[in-house]
């Protein structure tokens, strides 16, 4: 579904841009994907919008086939934001140990106190991180959209799948542009 409308109420979520993860190699340039997150940041605290900020602090403590990428201890500053974000006192700061943001962090319950409706979803990785958050968002009963050009992964298949088959289930796909133009028409 195009992008039409974002609810008065809407909250940005920026997932996983931290020190930890930043330098992965990811395939689209992720100087682009920061650039345009801090754009959104900066329109959606003039309009004095909430901003969350996520990071990852571990993973899901179940059996998988593949082994677990986070393990503890993580070095130094690995959950640190990156200072491109300009994070504030006032930011909403998450910190999962899921790939999803909702997952036993009380996030639902505090943007649903804000009287949040919708969230815009950034960050890395598309197909696991800003996924699983933009999944249980609308499982959480939240309008879900997504900022495809200010997102990005490791996974070539992956970024592609969630941008053509998954995120047109969870809700609107616009571009950081068409975001903006939507919040900019507001009065501040």
């Amino acid at each position: 579904m195009a992008l039409t409308t974002l609810d008065p109420d809407t909250a940005l979520l920026v997932v996983d841009l931290q020190k930890g993860v930043i330098g992965s190699p990811v395939i689209h340039p992720i100087a682009e994907v920061v650039e345009r997150t801090r754009a959104l940041i900066d329109i959606f605290r003039a309009r004095r919008l909430p901003v969350v900020l996520i990071n990852v602090a571990g993973g899901a403590p179940g059996r998988t086939e593949q082994p677990p990428r986070l393990r503890s201890p993580l070095p130094e500053g690995f959950t640190d934001f990156i200072s491109e974000l300009g994070q504030r006192p006032d930011d909403i700061v998450v910190t999962k140990r899921t790939w999803g943001a909702f997952a036993s962090t009380g996030l639902e319950a505090r943007l649903k106190a804000l009287g949040v409706t919708q969230v815009v979803v950034v960050g890395v990785a598309t197909g696991t991180g800003v996924e699983s958050t933009a999944r249980q968002a609308y499982e959480a009963g939240f309008n879900v959209t997504l900022a495809v050009d200010a997102m990005t992964d490791t996974r070539p298949e992956a970024h592609a799948w969630s941008l053509r088959n998954v995120f047109p289930r969870l809700g609107e796909t616009g571009s950081t542009d068409e975001i903006i133009n939507l919040l900019a028409k507001r009065s501040a």
